[in-house]
């Protein structure tokens, strides 16, 4: 994986459909860390993140640590790690306490087209109910095939031994390894705007 401009750059091991679990979430946090960044770009026309979930230890970065950083929407939201160079989102944790990585399709070299041939096409679609416009079938209500998958996985993982080491946090202390942003209650209700089934247009300076 890399980020838009090839300053930070990163490589996933045990890449295969059996490996990781690639859903398409639809949640108004996800838009709303998109917009943040300016990186709307990387959200589909319905406003879905394409994401492959991995183990923490299978993530490693080999370039440009000193280039990322985290952010969060709200003191006790998900910590949504990015690069200061282009704003490329680089991975999304709940904390070290829940091993997963959240990788958008987009940062692997060739896009989604690689993300296909490596991981498979998304097992479904979350959180529909926040997609712009039509929401995809099978998005809204409860998707049994994916929450189990999910939960598997996260388990599967911390039996195995693959929590650690963690890209994102140190082991000994279980802190950030790197900077992290809390946004303002303000500056969260201003994305709000953007996100959702009707999103306002972003305003061109």
């Amino acid at each position: 994986m890399r980020c838009r401009c090839g300053e930070v750059e990163g490589l996933v091991t045990n890449a295969s459909p059996q490996k990781v679990n690639r859903v398409v979430c639809y949640c108004d946090d996800c838009q709303a860390f998109a917009h943040e960044l300016g990186r709307a770009d990387l959200l589909n026309p319905q406003g879905g993140s394409d994401i492959v979930q991995v183990a923490p230890a299978s993530l490693t970065f080999t370039k440009g640590q000193n280039r990322i950083a985290g952010l969060r929407l709200t003191p006790k939201g998900l910590f949504r790690w990015h690069t200061t160079c282009c704003n490329t989102p680089v991975g999304n944790t709940l904390g070290p306490a829940i091993p997963f990585v959240g990788l958008l399709a987009q940062t692997f070299e060739g896009g989604q087209r690689t993300a296909d041939s490596v991981f498979g096409a998304p097992i479904g679609a979350i959180l529909g109910k926040y997609a712009i416009g039509q929401a995809p079938a099978g998005s809204t209500g409860i998707n049994l095939t994916v929450l189990l998958r999910a939960i598997t996985k996260v388990l599967g993982w911390r039996l195995r031994g693959r929590a650690w080491p963690h890209p994102f946090f140190q082991a000994k202390t279980r802190e950030p390894i790197y900077p992290i942003k809390v946004l303002s209650p303000e500056q969260r209700e201003a994305l709000r705007p953007l996100c959702g089934p009707k999103p306002a247009m972003r305003t061109q300076a």
